[in-house]
C-alpha cells in the first residue's frame, strides 16, 4: 500500500539513476552507489532476502480497524525492491475509501531529480475476519492490474495507538515500516524491530528511508 507501498509499487525509470551525465557522476549516482552498498551489507548480513518455504505463514494481527488505518502514512523503512528504486526519499501512502468500499490507495515519493512519482490503486480486503490481508491493484501495472486476487498485503504488527505498522506479504518478500510521523522514538523502533522478528524476517534486511523531518540516512535497520 507503499505495497508499497499498498505496496508501492511504482513503475521504474531507470534513467533516474544513471552513473554519469556528460561524464560527470552526479550527486544522484554517488547516492546510488552508497545505497547498493547498503544493500550488499544488508544481504551479507541475513544470507538472504526470503524466508524458507518451512517457516510458518505470515499472521496478520488479530483485527484491523479499516477506518482508523485510514490516513497518511510515512514509509521509515523497507526491505528494497526494484519498482521503488526510483524513490529517493519521502515516501509516503493515503488510504482512503471508494464508492465500492474498498481502499483507495495514493502512494507518492520524491524521485532522485527532486520531481514528484505517484501512483494510485486499491485495496480490497480478502481477510474479513481481520481485515488485515488485503489484495493490491494498480492499474495498467503488470501483475499487479486486477482489482481481485490472493492477499499480498499483510498487515502483520500495529502499535495499539495506530501510530505505526508492519506490512509484508505472504512469501515474505515485501516489508515496510509505515508510521503516522516521520519520526519515531528507540522505544518504538525497538518493538518494531522485535516484530520483524516475530513475523520471520531479519531487520537487516530492512533499508530505513530518508524522510524530511525524520532519518536522513539509507542503512540497515539492525545497525540503526
Amino acid at each position: 500500500m507503499i505495497f508499497a507501498s499498498i505496496t508501492h509499487r511504482y513503475v521504474v525509470t531507470m534513467g533516474a539513476i544513471d552513473s554519469k551525465e556528460n561524464g560527470v557522476i552526479t550527486d544522484r549516482s554517488r547516492w546510488a552507489c552508497r545505497i547498493g552498498a547498503v544493500l550488499v551489507l544488508a544481504f551479507t548480513a541475513t544470507g538472504t532476502m526470503v524466508c524458507s518455504a518451512s517457516a510458518a505463514p505470515v499472521a496478520p494481527v488479530p483485527r484491523l480497524d479499516l477506518n482508523r488505518y485510514l490516513g497518511a502514512w510515512y514509509q521509515l523503512a523497507a526491505v528494497p525492491q526494484y519498482f521503488n528504486l526510483v524513490c529517493a526519499r519521502d515516501t509516503r501512502a493515503v488510504y482512503g475509501l471508494d464508492a465500492r468500499g474498498d481502499v483507495s490507495v495514493h502512494n507518492s515519493c520524491t524521485t532522485w531529480t527532486g520531481s514528484a512519482n505517484e501512483i494510485r490503486g486499491t485495496a480490497t480486503v480478502t481477510d474479513p475476519a481481520t481485515n488485515a490481508q488485503l489484495h493490491v491493484s494498480f492499474p495498467g501495472v503488470p501483475t499487479q492490474d486486477h482489482r481481485d486476487g490472493p492477499p499480498n498485503y499483510i498487515v502483520t504488527a500495529l502499535a495499539r495507538d495506530y501510530s505505526w505498522a508492519l506490512v509484508t506479504d505472504p512469501a515474505r518478500v515485501s516489508g515496510f515500516v509505515l508510521s503516522r510521523t516521520p519520526a519515531l522514538n528507540s522505544a518504538q523502533w525497538q518493538a518494531i524491530r522485535a516484530a520483524i522478528g516475530a513475523a520471520g524476517e531479519s531487520s537487516c534486511s530492512y533499508l530505513t528511508s530518508p524522510t524530511s523531518g525524520g532519518s536522513e540516512s539509507v542503512a540497515p535497520l539492525c545497525s540503526t
